[in-house]
C-alpha cells in the first residue's frame, strides 16, 4: 500500500501533545510549529483519525516547492498529476494561508492554485470548459511560510473535535480536543479518581470517561476519506469494529458537579451520547458545598473567566472560595484553566507549574498544583 507523508495539525502549545500521542500509536514523529508529521498508508490515515483525541486534521503532504511569484506557483501546481487524486466530478475547495512570504495575497494564492488544478485536469480529462465539481469533496489546502509551498489533502473533513457525541451547548464549552489536551498535560490515566466540580455541558469528565474506558474518539463519525473514490472503504469498517474489541471498564471514580442542574441535564445528554453516562457521577452542587472521601486523583476545572467588570468581580471571589474549598484535599493534582491573571493571587497559592495556551482566541493559562505525595 503507498505511503503517504503526513501531518496534523493542533491547537497553538499542543504540539508536544500530540506528538507524544502518535508515538504512543507507534509513528516516528517530527515536530515544527503547529504541526507534527510522520508517514503512513490508508491504514495510518484510519487509524489517526479514529483514534486521535488531541489533534485537529489529518492531512497528506501533496508537494512542497518554493515559489516567489504566481508563475512558479501556477507552475508547480499544474505539474502535479492531479488525476491520480481527484475523479473528474471532484468537489475541491481550496484553503489557502500565506504567512511571512512574498506571495501574500490568500484570495489569490487560491485562485492561482485552483486555476492550475482546473487546467491540468480539464487537459488530463480531455474536457473544455468548467469541471462539474458535482460529486465528492476533497478539501485541498495551499499553506505558503516564508516562500515555502505545502499543497496537501485534508483526510479529516469536520476538525476532530466533532466527535458527534454533544448534542447540546451549555454556555462555551470547551472543544472536546481542548479538553482531551488538557487532560493529557495532567497524569490521567483512568487508574485515579477525577472530579470536575464545574462541568458546565461536561466536555472534561466525558472526555476522561473516553480515555479511562480507551474509546477511540473517532467512533461515531465520517471523515473526509471516506468520500475518496481511490480510499479502501473496507479500513474504516475493520479500524471501528476492532477499537470495540478494546473498550475497558472504568474502575475509578469520575465525579461532574455544577451548581446549575439544567447545565447538568445538558451534561447528561452528552454523556449519554457518549456511551459513558453510566461511567460519571453528577450531582448539582456548588463549589462552596463541595466535599469528597476520594484520594490521590485529580481535581480539573475551567472556572468563569468574568471578561467584564462586573463578572470578573465575581469570578474573583469565586477564585477566592475555590482556594478555600480545595486546600484540604493536598493528596489531588489540582489543574485549573482561567484566563484571570490574578487568579493565583485569588486562589491564595503559586501554582508548581503554568501553561500558556489558547482557548479559541482567548489567551488563558493552565494553572497546575500538584499533590503533596504521603
Amino acid at each position: 500500500m503507498q505511503k503517504y507523508q503526513l501531518y496534523t495539525t493542533m491547537g497553538a502549545g499542543f504540539e508536544s501533545v500530540v506528538a507524544k500521542e502518535l508515538q504512543s500509536l507507534g509513528y516516528q514523529t517530527r515536530t515544527e510549529n503547529g504541526r507534527v508529521f510522520f508517514k503512513g498508508d490508508q491504514a495510518d490515515i484510519v487509524k489517526t483519525n479514529l483514534w486521535l483525541r488531541t489533534a485537529d486534521r489529518v492531512k497528506i503532504l501533496l508537494k512542497e516547492f518554493k515559489a516567489m511569484d504566481f508563475d512558479t506557483l501556477y507552475n508547480e501546481t499544474y505539474d502535479f498529476d492531479w488525476a491520480k487524486l481527484l475523479p473528474v466530478d471532484a468537489k475541491f475547495p481550496v484553503q489557502g494561508r500565506s504567512v511571512r512570504s512574498k506571495l501574500h495575497s490568500e484570495p489569490g494564492v487560491q485562485s492561482i492554485v485552483k486555476k492550475a488544478i482546473v487546467n491540468k485536469m480539464a487537459d488530463q480529462y480531455h474536457r473544455r470548459g468548467f469541471l462539474p465539481e458535482s460529486g465528492n469533496e476533497y478539501p485541498l489546502d495551499v499553506h505558503i511560510y516564508k516562500n515555502t509551498v505545502r499543497l496537501s489533502l485534508d483526510t479529516t473533513g469536520s476538525s476532530l473535535f466533532k466527535r458527534g457525541y454533544r448534542v447540546e451547548h451549555g454556555g462555551a464549552p470547551l472543544k472536546e480536543n481542548f479538553a482531551a489536551s488538557l487532560l493529557k498535560l495532567t497524569p490521567y490515566d483512568g487508574t485515579h479518581p477525577l472530579i470536575d466540580p464545574m462541568t458546565g455541558s461536561g466536555t472534561l469528565a466525558i472526555e476522561a470517561a473516553l480515555i479511562a474506558k480507551n474509546v477511540a474518539p473517532g467512533s461515531w463519525r465520517k471523515f473526509a476519506y471516506d468520500g475518496f473514490d481511490w480510499f479502501n472503504p473496507q479500513l474504516h469498517k475493520d479500524a471501528v469494529e476492532e477499537a470495540k474489541t478494546k473498550v475497558k471498564k472504568v474502575n475509578e471514580p469520575i465525579v461532574a458537579s455544577d451548581i446549575d442542574q439544567s447545565v447538568l441535564e445538558i451534561a447528561k445528554v452528552n454523556a449519554h451520547n457518549a456511551g459513558v453516562l453510566q461511567d460519571i457521577y453528577f450531582k448539582q452542587l456548588a463549589i462552596k458545598d463541595f466535599a469528597t472521601d476520594l484520594k490521590n486523583g485529580i481535581i480539573i476545572a475551567n472556572p468563569p473567566y468574568g471578561k467584564r467588570l462586573k463578572d470578573r468581580e465575581s469570578a474573583e471571589s469565586l477564585y477566592k472560595q475555590m482556594g478555600e474549598v480545595f486546600k484540604p484535599y493536598s493528596s489531588f493534582n489540582q489543574y485549573f484553566l482561567v484566563g484571570d491573571p490574578n487568579f493565583e493571587k485569588c486562589f491564595g497559592r503559586r501554582a508548581n507549574k503554568k501553561r500558556k495556551l489558547f482557548n479559541g482566541n482567548l489567551r488563558v493559562d493552565f494553572y497546575q498544583f500538584w499533590a503533596n505525595k504521603k
